[in-house]
């Protein structure tokens, strides 16, 4: 391969975390140690990132978690958040109708503030996830996130330097910059960061459930913090319900592919994709040939026009899934594929968040977990909730601040998700499960590293860590590995611009028929495996002199 890798993945029999963050893997890990399940692992992982990847996730976030259950069920648990009762189109001043700043608003009020923030969904689909299909009580669950805030955690180079990203927005919230920028710089490289008010929130979450933010004092003073310019209400927080869907199947070469489904694209998306890739011999073009890279950017340009022209809140917007992943519509769409390119227009692109954190847990049973949450933005709405180390979402920012578009605002209404917690099977039996971060970027490159494991014949290390390739039509990106690519793709009819990273950390697992699980993370993120294995002794032996 044109690449080598950086990390080293991690095997064993017993179970396999693997989370952007090491706490969250160790964390995970003492789920499966004390007897818990995949699901109960995901929870604790979660809540431990919502610790100590504060910029990444947060309980009044959103997302969506993908579970293959051991009997062999897809559950799609969609916490997303959504506007509330009292949002309106026209709720943010626009600043022009046309790109690139088509979706910016004045003052930033859609990113930024009280304003920005809408209707959490992570803590309430993280506790009924567990409470449906967890095993350990919810006490444990949440005990090692409690740990880590009151105890704290060392600031990793990941974390300094979202701090120092978003330095200035920060200062202005005397909650955060009191917490992360003491004395007005960020939190220094090594720094032990202790989070004693979101402890106590955790504590009182451990107690209540998400009944805590969801109606309860949490949700009161989030919607006290919010009363200076935003539209949540405690009736939203009581009210918000997370959707359980169904998986969205497809198929290649022989393989079943499963995503979750409307609002997010990657189900139908990666589907119509890899549909799109299946009469072409991508394993004769060799990875990372010209012909190869102009075929994924063809194909990705096709999947963005028909993203653009249908996708949403299923309750709200018509997304004609079953046309957009049969194999006839795929074989329509090659006739869109061009043998030279012809960069266009720049299009209207919405806001989405690429700082996400991604998780991936396998247990002995057989249940696997792939969840992808969320603040939206870096440090979300870049304000802390005083008193209860809460960082609420910026999740308005995803809407169109125009009135009477696709993707306007109303209320109840979520807006499309790039997430893309996939799994591939075969012969009935899970195969590989992965995701990543990086809103638009995600789902691409989801659908590149199944073709890195389906056609190249890559090691699941080197497939989480090989370069990608993205584009939605104005011109293509390509990581550094690729850019010795760059004057071939131009010579193609591409506009090609290089990109230090596409999409985030990736993580995975991959499952061998003997029982052995193998995770990997990338380069891209803190991505940590952990996997256990050896057992307990044979029933009856004692130690004895």
């Amino acid at each position: 391969m044109p690449f080598t890798c950086e990390k080293r993945p991690a095997s064993g029999a017993l179970g396999v975390v693997v989370t952007n963050a090491p706490l969250g893997s160790a964390a995970g890990t003492e789920m499966l140690a004390v007897g818990g399940n995949a699901i109960d692992a995901a929870v604790a992982a979660m809540l431990t990132l919502t610790v100590v990847e504060p910029m990444m996730v947060g309980i009044a976030g959103g997302g969506i978690t993908h579970i293959r259950l051991a009997d062999g069920r897809h559950v799609v648990i969609d916490a997303l958040s959504v506007a509330g009762q009292g949002a309106r189109p026209d709720m943010f001043e626009t600043v022009s109708d046309l790109p690139p700043t088509y979706m910016d608003t004045v003052g930033r009020r859609n990113m930024v503030g009280a304003s920005a923030v809408a209707v959490p969904g992570n803590l309430r689909g993280w506790c009924l996830m567990h409470e449906r299909y967890g095993k350990l009580p919810f006490a444990d669950v949440i005990a090692p996130a409690i740990r880590a805030a009151a105890s704290g955690f060392v600031v990793s180079n990941y974390l300094h330097g979202a701090l120092r990203e978003h330095q200035a927005d920060l200062l202005a919230d005397p909650e955060m910059a009191r917490l992360f920028l003491p004395g007005g710089a960020p939190v220094p490289v090594g720094h032990r960061l202790v989070m004693a008010d979101y402890a106590e929130s955790l504590r009182l979450i451990q107690a209540q459930g998400a009944d805590a933010l969801h109606g309860g004092a949490l949700g009161r003073a989030l919607v006290d913090r919010l009363a200076s310019g935003g539209h949540v209400t405690l009736d939203d927080l009581a009210a918000y319900r997370v959707v359980e869907r169904e998986a969205i199947f497809g198929s290649y070469r022989g393989h079943v592919i499963a995503g979750p489904p409307p609002p997010a694209s990657s189900g139908v998306h990666v589907a119509q994709m890899l549909n799109m890739l299946e009469p072409h011999d991508i394993a004769g073009m060799g990875f990372g040939s010209e012909g190869s890279l102009h075929l994924l950017a063809e194909v990705i340009r096709v999947a963005f026009e028909d993203r653009r022209a249908a996708s949403g809140d299923p309750d709200f917007v018509d997304v004609p899934i079953e046309k957009f992943t049969s194999k006839d519509y795929a074989l329509a769409c090659q006739a869109r594929l061009r043998d030279v390119a012809q960069p266009g227009t720049p299009a209207v692109r919405g806001h989405e968040s690429r700082d996400t954190t991604h998780l991936t847990v396998a247990d002995r049973e057989g249940n696997v977990v792939a969840s992808t949450h969320t603040l939206n933005g870096l440090f979300g709405a870049r304000i802390m909730v005083p008193g209860t180390g809460i960082i609420p979402n910026n999740y308005m920012l995803n809407y169109d601040p125009h009135p009477g578009q696709a993707l306007s605002i109303a209320p109840g209404k979520r807006v499309p998700t790039s997430m893309a917690p996939m799994m591939v099977l075969k012969d009935g039996r899970p195969l590989y499960a992965l995701g990543l971060p990086g809103a638009v970027r995600i789902f691409p490159s989801a659908m590149q590293a199944i073709v890195n494991l389906i056609d190249h014949g890559m090691t699941l290390q080197e497939a989480v860590e090989a370069p990608r390739l993205w584009t939605d039509g104005p011109h293509v990106e390509l990581e550094p590995a690729y850019a010795g690519m760059a004057d071939a793709l131009r010579e193609r009819g591409h506009e090609v611009r290089l990109a230090k990273t596409i999409g985030g950390g990736m993580n995975a697992i991959a499952f061998a028929e003997d029982g052995m699980m193998t995770g990997a993370a990338c380069w891209r993120a803190d991505g940590t495996v952990m996997a256990q294995g050896g057992g307990l002794a044979r029933p009856g032996v004692r130690f004895q002199i």
